[in-house]
């Protein structure tokens, strides 16, 4: 289920560094230091406190995302702000709709079916931050033709970032197919031996597939932001100095 529609309101300057609210303190220069702003965890927030963060960030910037928002607090949340987007299955809440700002493309592909809560939030989160963003999914070891038969345009992407459970080999064998970076995303899902995750997690970090990185289980937000920051480091372009003899 998704509650959709468009925004176009440009964010404003302010001087300020943050803002206390007493339960938050909401922060104003996140982009100005990091290149984005101040992303809203929602779990563990209530629906009314969301609320207030995100009024705050709006006024700043204009958009605002918020991870993690359950469906309750989603609909809550879409009554307070009409113009807002929730995804049920990534439980993304984001208001403003980013322009694409890098060259390249972000891949998503996962493992299957049931890793898509995780894949999705990389992939909007991506989106969010103005990456173009192709996805992938159901394309898992256990019928590996189904990965292969991709082949070309695996090859083609910037960036990849890939979402596995179970034993999380899925990775790997992506790592070893590309030039490319790949960022291995651990997920929850599998049967008693693979510890909710943490199964996965060691295998993607022993990978013997070079120029792969391994963020924590379920955080396809976190895999997201560093691809952004790859494109966007990328796009700006890095200019080397002769070494001083």
């Amino acid at each position: 289920m998704r509650f959709r529609t468009n925004i176009n309101k440009s964010a404003g300057d302010s001087v300020e560094k943050f803002e206390d609210l007493g339960f938050s303190k909401v922060d104003f220069d996140r982009e100005k230091r990091t290149g984005y702003p101040e992303v809203i965890y929602g779990e563990g927030k209530t629906a009314v406190q969301i609320q207030q963060i995100m009024t705050k960030l709006i006024e700043k910037h204009g958009k605002v995302l918020v991870t993690r928002v359950d469906e309750e607090k989603g609909r809550a949340l879409i009554e307070a702000f009409p113009l807002a987007q929730y995804d049920c299955t990534s439980r993304i809440l984001q208001y403003g709709v980013a322009k694409q700002q890098y060259g390249g493309e972000v891949m998503v592909l996962c493992a299957g079916t049931s890793d898509l809560f995780v894949a999705e939030e990389a992939a909007i989160t991506a989106e969010w931050m103005g990456c173009n963003v192709k996805r992938l999914y159901d394309v898992g070891v256990a019928g590996i033709d189904r990965l292969l038969a991709y082949r070309e345009e695996i090859t083609k992407a910037s960036v990849l970032i890939v979402v596995a459970g179970m034993e999380g080999a899925l990775p790997s064998v992506v790592g070893g197919m590309v030039r490319r970076p790949v960022i291995a995303v651990p997920t929850s899902v599998g049967y008693g031996a693979h510890l909710q995750g943490l199964t996965p997690l060691l295998t993607m970090l022993t990978s013997c597939a070079s120029g792969m990185s391994v963020v924590n289980i379920d955080n396809g937000f976190g895999a997201a932001y560093q691809a952004a920051l790859i494109l966007k480091l990328a796009s700006e372009g890095v200019h080397h100095e002769d070494p001083v003899s």
